[in-house]
């Protein structure tokens, strides 16, 4: 891969520049506890991800918030427990809680001395501002779920993201998709024929994370271990 190549760098968020595993347990352990929900980590990570993709299939003009809510319910219902609105509104407002992760705001500093950044994610603009912060930079762009209606893995978001760049004259092969899940962000970035860097941290998931299988074969074009080594790579490279 020639980091040459590329003009434009578009983001998944939550699972690839903020720790949202973390964020997420932070919320569930408790309620799990509460609740009597006999489940570790690794299982609730993955009744969520099971749950928060049937909700975003489901609902795909709800705002995330609602789609939290909705994935309370359902993991609720997964796990045999009583629907407990108080603990799904505070999970529902919990996104913007949720910490970056430490090589974040250095790696995206580096980036954006020579690429445009974007952000792909299915949140909504009131979440995503409360993270914003977090990440250290402004980003060239914000695609979000709200304004498309969608959620990837649906295509819809990643058109908009490719009408975005068209818009700053660059092609679909200037632009590297960066993301963690299969699911969302590399399986439909293939199916586009856009490259894709897959930023593979440490889960209690191993490859899947907080999200569904894929239920297909994806491979991406380039694995690491964090955005930093991403970082350190196209520097390396000493991309102009």
């Amino acid at each position: 891969m020639e980091f040459g190549d590329f003009r434009v760098l578009t983001f998944d968020c939550y699972g690839t520049l903020v720790d949202w595993e973390t964020g997420i347990l932070s919320v569930l352990r408790p309620w799990a506890a509460h609740a009597g929900i006999a489940a570790n980590d690794a299982q609730l990570l993955a009744a969520f991800g099971e749950s928060e993709s049937a909700a975003e299939h489901t609902r795909p003009g709800a705002i995330y918030p609602d789609i939290l809510r909705d994935t309370h319910g359902r993991m609720s219902a997964h796990f045999g427990a009583k629907l407990d609105a108080k603990a799904a509104e505070a999970f529902a407002n919990s996104v913007g809680d949720w910490p970056a992760f430490a090589d974040t705001p250095d790696a995206l500093k580096r980036l954006q001395r020579r690429h445009k950044l974007m952000i792909v994610s299915n949140v909504d603009r009131v979440s995503f501002a409360r993270t914003q912060p977090k990440l250290g930079v402004v980003f060239d762009a914000v695609v979000t779920a709200e304004e498309v209606g969608a959620y990837k893995p649906d295509l819809k978001m990643f058109y908009r993201a490719l009408e975005i760049s068209a818009g700053w004259r660059f092609s679909p092969k200037q632009i590297l998709h960066v993301g963690q899940s299969l699911f969302h962000d590399h399986a439909p970035a293939k199916k586009l024929g856009l490259k894709s860097a897959w930023v593979k941290r440490p889960s209690l998931r191993g490859d899947l994370g907080a999200t569904r299988d894929p239920g297909e074969a994806v491979k991406p074009d380039l694995e690491v271990s964090s955005l930093g080594e991403l970082a350190d790579m196209i520097d390396k490279e000493g991309v102009k």
